[in-house]
């Protein structure tokens, strides 16, 4: 599926969340923590939107609408969403 998003709207790939706690315990999903932090996979037609294709950015928590496609989950939020990118 190709998705373009408009205007302002950016559209991330969500990372995964860690399955593993820094001791080395298994996180079951249920009680994994929705992460912040994901991929720019295209951005809209908005000259003034701050992020590139392929950075990774770090976004408000409740931000956009999230769906998926296969296995993959995606979020389309908002250009001022994007708190941060991440080098």
């Amino acid at each position: 599926m190709k998705i373009t998003p408009l205007r302002d709207r950016v559209l991330v790939r969500v990372s995964e969340a860690e399955e593993k706690s820094k001791g080395g315990i298994y996180i079951p999903q249920s009680a994994q923590e929705k992460t912040q932090i994901g991929t720019v996979e295209a951005v809209g037609t908005d000259k003034e939107i701050s992020v590139k294709v392929k950075q990774k950015v770090m976004y408000d928590k409740y931000a956009g609408t999230s769906f998926k496609d296969g296995d993959v989950n995606y979020l389309l939020i908002k250009n001022e969403d994007i708190i941060a990118v991440i080098e």
